[in-house]
């Protein structure tokens, strides 16, 4: 049995920092729940350690970095991270640090806003970054947030570029954008129809192109257009008037009937007698029933063929 060098230990020790590192920011800019946070493996980096220098090298990652003063995560949201993170230092029995206290004193005298950016740190490298709202229903509508569905969406398209590059493509219910604007920096489309149904929406979606870079006015490999879009009164000759090679939408199934009238829309759609286009729907799976409802109309009447389906323990890809 050969014991691991010195050397390789701490090869291991870093490489190991470097993933809690990364694995800290996109959960901090993504401003996830802070249960999903790898605290358990940051408790261990400190014990192997034997110093607080990693809780630096985090929040250079975190609060301390660039992005965050460009995209600032919530006041509230930082707060609630940088107490949970105080803590964990205490309980590891590390010295106390002043620059953690004074990114915490920063935070608490800042006002409360009803908005907030959450940065999406995709698996290519890239990121988008995204103002959206603190309630998940506002201005009557759930488009003004991103489910986990267009994220899961989003990483699919950069896993398969090759089926959006040099296409049209059509986004039923675009909410915040966060699909569209990866697909469109990183898969090349012909063109992005952007579309949604609510004002508020359509405004957000719009701001948030301009931050990432992207919008109708000037567009480089990629034509990019943003419209209301009704699912329940577009018309034959609207219809005629869309042109799209690929159809997608991300969590859209979540109540019985926006199911119908999403099934009656694709079907109009592939039955207008030009080439139909591939339909790609992503889903978080909340209530089954509603899902495997959905499922059930696909099959018809009127039967809509999607290009394949794909399931995974919280979201199904179809």
């Amino acid at each position: 049995m050969q014991c691991a060098t010195s050397d390789e230990r701490f090869e291991s020790g870093t490489q190991d920092k470097a993933k809690i590192l990364k694995q800290f920011q996109s959960c901090f800019f993504a401003t996830n729940r802070l249960v999903s946070y790898p605290w358990t493996n940051l408790e261990k980096e400190l014990e192997r350690s034997k110093s607080a220098d990693v809780i630096l090298e985090l929040l250079k990652q975190t609060c301390l970095h660039s992005l965050c003063r460009k995209f600032p995560p919530l006041p509230r949201y930082r707060k609630c991270f940088l107490s949970e993170l105080i803590r964990r230092v205490e309980a590891a029995g590390c010295e106390p640090m002043d620059e953690l206290y004074d990114a915490l004193a920063e935070v608490v005298v800042a006002p409360e806003v009803a908005e907030g950016y959450r940065t999406y740190l995709l698996p290519c490298g890239d990121s988008v970054s995204l103002l959206e709202s603190v309630a998940l229903i506002s201005e009557g509508t759930t488009g003004l947030v991103t489910w986990e569905a267009a994220l899961y969406l989003a990483e699919w398209a950069l896993d398969h570029p090759h089926a959006f590059n040099s296409r049209k493509v059509l986004e039923l219910g675009s909410g915040a954008g966060l699909t569209g604007i990866a697909l469109c920096r990183s898969c090349a489309p012909l063109s992005y129809i952007f579309s949604d149904c609510h004002p508020s929406v359509l405004r957000r979606l719009r701001d948030n192109l301009n931050l990432n870079g992207l919008n109708e006015t000037n567009c480089t490999r990629t034509e990019i257009t943003v419209e209301e879009l009704d699912w329940t009164d577009v018309t034959k000759e609207r219809l005629n008037d869309i042109s799209a090679d690929v159809l997608i939408a991300a969590d859209v199934v979540y109540d019985p009937e926006v199911v119908m009238v999403l099934v009656e829309l694709l079907s109009k759609f592939l039955n207008r007698g030009s080439v139909p286009p591939e339909v790609l729907i992503c889903s978080t799976v909340r209530n089954p029933e509603t899902y495997a409802g959905f499922k059930r109309k696909l099959d018809g009447p009127p039967h809509v063929p999607l290009l394949h389906c794909i399931s995974t323990n919280s979201n199904s890809f179809c």
